[in-house]
């Protein structure tokens, strides 16, 4: 049996009221409210996020780890090798990205369900539109990622049984190398096109998978840029609208890439055991996955639900929102920008930098951040194992609000965090106001986007507030 061992999504903290954009120019529409990255996440953070929930939920580790974005932090550069990186994987672990079309998410889910090896498969977006326009209303943020496997590799959530694939070379969304937002034709073309596409892959899907037609299932998601595409396709396909699953449109949002397996993310956790759940993607023609659940999703306890991480998202300004995203310029910082990092140094303390592991001195237990090799406590030298604390809740100790020093997105909160069973760092907050803030604030690390020079991005962790609900899980692939 092959299928889902793992599954997580991820929603960032905020959240826009799309009523805003109206009230802000006077014009556009929208319901609902999108989810929307800070100003230090991007694709490869969301990713990261994701698939670290992931694989805490499952002893399982990855062979392969695969990213597809259409918004990539670098290209030339494998931005899945900071994902690999931050979850502290062993180098032996193969990390590629999938291209940079909105197809290629559910193009490495299919590849990886009909390959061998347990494969983790993360998919991330970033995604806005011209102001007032129908592409920032419906746009949303996310990322999502499923540790595909075989019954052998550990407990299967969701049976793999078919898929199909269907090709069409249409020009009805598109981006060049350059641009920074996508256009699109009139909406008629795509579903005129695509529609019916969506319908023959589907039934193609159910053919392979030996269900034979639409009743046998029980959950099905379709998505896709094109709105009016979606709904062709639901109509062809003609399933009853009760197993439709719910789109996320009006709480986070169409994420592009990632939606797919964020849809199947949110399904399987509402599914009970021998449901099927089906995903029909459409872009550039049609990709249609079908998945039944076993008797293991009824044991299984996601660490942080894709419903629970909407109900816990806060506002953000739409002031803040375009500021963030570079549409409009504000007062810059007092001070001037840093300096580029350095990619030797980079290297030299990569897991620190990008996996958060510290040290522990063997005789006295006294976790040092950053890792060092003489102890603090009793001097012993060269007598520590490496201490992962990506995963480690901590406590504000003190803090400072910092409203000159350079960020784009002013004020700065510095704290020095006391970590549960040792360990002291000082760590820049985030997803939070500063007027929240306060000492015995309880925080988790999480990694983030410090800053951006000479083009090269410099990642490290930050800490946030912990959210009710959370909970702890398996650590796969951590330094201990």
């Amino acid at each position: 049996m092959r299928g889902v061992i793992s599954a997580a999504g991820y929603v960032p903290y905020h959240r826009l009221d799309r009523s805003e954009i109206a009230a802000f120019f006077g014009s556009g529409s929208g319901q609902g409210r999108r989810a929307v990255a800070s100003y230090d996440e991007d694709t490869t953070t969301m990713g990261h996020a994701a698939a670290d929930l992931a694989l805490r939920s499952t002893p399982v580790k990855p062979v392969a780890v695969w990213f597809a974005t259409s918004a990539p932090a670098y290209l030339e550069k494998t931005n899945a090798a900071a994902i690999h990186a931050a979850l502290r994987l062993d180098p032996a672990v193969g990390a590629l990205d999938f291209g940079g079309a909105i197809r290629s998410g559910i193009g490495a889910l299919r590849t990886a369900l009909a390959a061998g090896g347990p494969t983790l498969v993360v998919a991330a977006d970033r995604r806005d539109g011209p102001p007032t326009g129908a592409d920032e209303a419906a746009a949303g943020d996310g990322a999502a990622a499923l540790l595909v496997g075989d019954g052998s590799d550990g407990p299967v959530l969701a049976e793999y049984l078919g898929a199909a694939s269907r090709t069409v070379e249409v020009t009805e969304r598109w981006r060049t190398p350059g641009e920074a937002r996508s256009r699109s034709w009139e909406e008629r073309l795509g579903a005129h096109v695509l529609g019916p596409v969506g319908a023959e892959a589907l039934h193609a899907a159910l053919v392979d998978s030996g269900l034979g037609d639409t009743a046998g299932i029980d959950r099905l998601a379709v998505t896709g840029l094109n709105s009016r595409a979606v709904a062709a396709a639901v109509k062809a396909i003609g399933a009853e609208p009760s197993s439709i699953v719910d789109p996320l449109i009006d709480t986070v949002g169409n994420t592009a890439t990632a939606h797919p397996a964020l849809l199947l993310c949110s399904a399987l956790e509402q599914a009970s055991p021998g449901e099927t759940v089906a995903v029909v993607a459409l872009a550039d023609g049609a990709e249609a996955v079908i998945l039944r659940a076993t008797d293991e999703l009824a044991d299984h306890r996601p660490i942080a639900p894709v419903s629970a991480q909407m109900a816990a998202g806060g506002p953000v300004s739409y002031g803040r929102f375009l500021a963030w995203r570079r549409m409009v310029d504000v007062e810059p910082p007092n001070r001037p920008p840093p300096n580029r990092p350095s990619s030797p140094a980079a290297h030299r303390r990569t897991g620190w930098k990008y996996g958060f592991t510290g040290s522990r001195d063997r005789s006295s237990e006294m976790v040092h951040l950053p890792p060092a090799r003489v102890s603090e406590k009793g001097g012993a030298a060269d007598d520590m194992e490496p201490e992962s604390m990506a995963h480690t809740t901590g406590t504000v100790r003190s803090f400072t609000v910092d409203r000159l020093a350079y960020s784009p997105s002013p004020p700065t909160v510095f704290a020095v965090v006391d970590f549960d069973g040792g360990g002291r760092a000082p760590l820049e907050l985030t997803d939070v106001d500063a007027g929240e803030v306060h000492v015995g604030l309880r925080v988790v690390p999480t990694f983030r986007r410090l800053y951006t020079a000479d083009e090269i991005h410099n990642y490290f962790w930050k800490a946030r507030p912990a959210r009710a609900g959370e909970a702890a899980g398996t650590q796969a692939g951590a330094a201990k």
